[in-house]
């Protein structure tokens, strides 16, 4: 038996994927959709893992026969980044500093992540960490939807889409997979970048007897950040899942955990247009350069608790620029989980499923900045506190005896969430021909953002990686903290669908109904439209301040609500047992993030500008797919008008003159295209997959910027996203050998949405080799397999997200890098 890398189904095997339907996110959906396209280690159907099948919206399938030949260790967002219509730029070729991608043009805030139906997108902004994810090794099924959601998934912001994570369940018998891979960065100019990674996973089997199954698993990551000289990942990852059978029809209960645990440095972006500059990439490993040395020291002036004067003003800058290079900002984070699903069968037509789960984050990013000894005047009065961008304590810092200094300090924006979920679904077969469900979603988020500040040390360094466990105090023994806000992000949701065949008719009808609540408590006072703060500490009287700056928004708190009707229909129709046609109509809802909704708490809760206004789509999909023997395919085109997109600009007079991104509602934007893909089959040995995509967009209207200026954005394609891509993969096994190689090119990208300038189109190329040194008796095997990615060390730009009208700033494309894995499972 031949070890099936990276989803483990050796001697350990995935039963789930085998008993269990291809899967949406929910216990729910798994149950009710027996015709979902998922990204899945254990299925075989299709062909060569490449499957279509007939279901009213478009999704994808890419089976374990491509997956397992994946780098170890790789993000699930760049495995799925061969199914067309997504495009991902991974900051380096290991998935651990993060990346960014568009699922049809919609970046990844506007797109659903979740695993075992827990949301896996931030509850402020939306954004998704793809350096957090799950190890690839213990999923079931990672389900890719294109441009719509799930009835009941639990989303504030999925306009474009879904990609939903299952974890494996437990093997029945007892095994053993290990993983140990070294790699490097084989590109002129790279050093200090040698790739480590072990991963070990352990099941249990059934050591009860009455179907009572556990896995763990537990990984560590390390490597150097390519393109920074200072930055290290250093990883490690725990999981593990419970799983107890219930009587022999399905029904189970199992509690899955997950806990990450990152200590990294920035991957190093730079400005787009300075990136545009680098020719060929020849100068891309030097591009911090004189952007600050390490090791360094610190003049002992202007540390906290440092040496000096009387009487003598120390400035910040005067530490000789030791601790202040981007790269070496910290950007931790802290994040786990525990998820419950169950499904129980109530009668022969009824069946209840009930998925609970529970998530905690904590995570900063930021960098240096000066402290102030001194108190920040407004009105007659001191302070201590945050002002203009400035840090005030009212104290000695650095022991000489007066309150004239500014010393090193690190100022990072903290968060820590609490998020509580669940996904409940009724499900009701009334004939083998006819199903309903009714589902109810819960989610609750505590997002706590604060500032701390905390002091630097002699050699650079933050004196700890989280601020919030270090912070610095002001003469009353209060923290300053450059932000200080709390929100409660509350989702209740209720759903419905209907499934019905009719012969060669199959028809399906849903509608979900969210009712979104979002809590802002703002402890600070607002400053500007764009959202900027003066945050003073307690214990004086605000009366001064106050009387200084009248137009700023005093602390306050705010509460948003939105909800909407989402139909959701859809049909298929075989015209031969080979060749059906889809058809989809869907509404998508995505609701104001916080940003934009407390820099609204500038205005007057009257203001019409105070309400920000949801995001809305109306999606189209119509396509054909074919299957027959040992080739599938499937062409669909779509069309999404949306409604009131946002977009950021740049102010360049907001902030002191400082310059600010301020946020404007782009109005109408028509999007369409095609997505297709072929798999051929032509031996039972080897494979060729072909896909591609073609992305369009139109700006119905002219943009007022941050200045009253209306920009050329009319008849102008959206920024951050690729107008076409396409790629193949082609695979043949000779004996004890697996050879593959795989291609995608990216077409250009606009750098913003008045499309003045462009980012240049790339192709990348992949090479996977595999050897199955020998097998065990009793089952599993060994290999070894080499992964090597961008064989030509093609330079290009990395992810940039798009903006109104300025640059911006991006990753540098991942380099040419190599891994040699040793792969032991039985």
């Amino acid at each position: 038996m031949k070890l099936k890398y990276l989803l483990a189904t050796s001697a350990i095997g995935i039963s789930a994927a085998i008993a269990v339907p291809a899967s949406a996110q929910s216990t729910g959906s798994v149950d009710f959709d027996d015709n979902v396209i998922v990204v899945t280690g254990a299925r075989t159907a299709g062909v060569g893992g490449v499957e279509n099948p007939d279901t009213t919206k478009a999704k994808q399938v890419l089976g374990e026969e491509i997956i397992r030949r994946q780098r170890p260790g790789q993000t699930v967002n760049d495995i799925v980044n061969l199914v067309p219509g997504v495009s991902f730029q991974n900051n380096d070729p290991w998935g651990s500093s993060g990346g960014g991608f568009t699922i049809r043009g919609f970046s990844a805030d506007r797109v659903s992540q979740t695993l075992d139906g827990l949301p896996l997108n931030d509850s402020g902004n939306y954004a998704l960490y793809t350096n957090q994810q799950v190890d690839p090794e213990v999923l079931e099924s990672v389900n890719v939807n294109l441009g719509t959601t799930d009835v009941d998934s639990p989303t504030a912001s999925a306009t474009g889409g879904t990609i939903n994570i299952r974890t494996r369940e437990p093997g029945d018998k007892l095994g053993l997979v290990a993983t140990m891979t070294i790699g490097d960065v084989l590109a002129s100019g790279a050093s200090d970048t040698l790739y480590g990674r072990g991963f070990v996973m352990v099941d249990t089997g059934d050591f009860t007897g009455a179907g009572t199954k556990v896995f763990a698993s537990v990984s560590y990551t390390t490597y150097g950040v390519p393109y920074n000289p200072y930055g290290e990942i250093d990883k490690t990852q725990f999981n593990g899942r419970i799983w107890q059978d219930i009587g022999d029809n399905g029904d189970f209960i199992a509690i899955s955990g997950h806990f990450n645990r990152n200590r990294n440095n920035f991957a190093g972006s730079e400005s787009i247009r300075d990136l545009l500059d680098l020719k060929g990439g020849r100068d891309r490993f030097s591009i911090y350069e004189g952007a600050g040395e390490f090791p360094c020291q610190v003049d002992p002036r202007v540390v906290i608790g440092g040496s000096g004067s009387p009487g003598e003003s120390i400035d910040y800058n005067d530490r000789s620029g030791c601790g202040a290079a981007f790269y070496r900002r910290y950007n931790p984070s802290d994040t786990g989980n525990i998820r419950g699903a169950s499904l129980f069968t109530i009668t022969d037509k009824l069946t209840f499923t009930f998925d609970p789960s529970y998530q905690y984050v904590k995570a900063n990013g930021g960098g240096p900045d000066d402290l102030r000894e001194s108190f920040f005047t407004a009105g007659g009065t001191d302070y201590t506190g945050a002002f203009r961008g400035g840090y005030y304590f009212g104290r000695d810092l650095n022991n000489d005896g007066d309150l004239d200094d500014e010393v090193a300090g690190n100022d990072p924006s903290q968060t820590q969430t609490h998020r509580y979920g669940l996904v409940a679904n009724l499900i009701y077969d009334i004939n083998d021909e006819h199903s309903v469900r009714v589902a109810y979603t819960w989610d609750r988020a505590r997002h706590r953002q604060t500032g701390q500040i905390t002091n630097m040390l002699a050699n650079g360094e933050i004196s700890d990686v989280f601020a919030i466990d270090n912070p610095l105090l002001d003469v009353n023994g209060i923290e300053v903290n450059k932000r200080n806000r709390l929100s409660y992000a509350i989702l209740h949701q209720v759903s419905g669908e209907y499934r019905g065949e009719f012969g060669d008719f199959t028809a399906k009808l849903a509608l979900r109904a969210p009712f979104f609540e979002r809590e802002l408590n703002q402890f600070c006072y607002t400053t500007s439209i764009s959202g900027f703060v003066d945050c003073p500490n307690p214990g004086f009287d605000v009366a001064g301040y106050e009387s200084a700056n009248p137009n700023a928004a005093p602390p306050q708190s705010r509460t948003y609500k939105y909800d909407k009707l989402l139909p959701n229909v859809g049909f298929i129709y075989d015209f031969t047992p080979d060749v059906s046609v889809f058809a989809n109509y869907a509404k998508g809802l995505s609701v104001p993030g916080t940003d934009p909704l407390y820099a609204s708490l500038f205005l007057d809760a009257s203001d019409p500008g105070a309400q920000p206004v949801p995001e809305t789509t109306d999606s189209w999909d119509l396509g054909l797919r074919f299957r027959r023997g040992d080739i599938e395919a499937q062409l669909g085109a779509y069309y999404t008008k949306y409604n009131d997109r946002l977009a950021t600009a740049f102010d360049p007079e907001a902030n002191d003159g400082e310059g600010a991104r301020v946020y404007r509602n782009l109005g109408v934007v028509d999007k369409w295209g095609i997505d297709g893909s072929i798999a051929w089959r032509p031996t039972g040995n080897s494979l060729l997959y072909v896909f591609g995509s073609y992305n369009d967009s139109e700006i119905k209207d002219d943009v007022q910027d941050a200045n009253d200026v209306f920009l050329p954005t009319a008849g102008k394609s959206e920024s951050g996203t690729p107008q076409y891509s396409f790629g193949a993969r082609g695979q043949i096994a000779f004996g004890d050998f697996e050879i593959g190689t795989q291609v995608k090119h990216t077409g250009p990208r606009f750098v913003n949405d008045t499309n003045e300038d462009k980012v240049g189109s790339y192709t990348l190329v992949d090479l996977d080799v595999r050897w199955t040194i020998g097998e065990f008796p009793t089952g599993g095997d060994v290999a070894v397999q080499l992964n090597m990615t961008n064989i030509f060390d093609e330079y290009y730009v990395g992810f940039f997200g798009g903006s109104l009208d300025d640059f911006g700033f991006a990753q540098i494309g991942a380099p040419r890098a190599a891994s040699l894995s040793l792969i032991i499972g039985y």
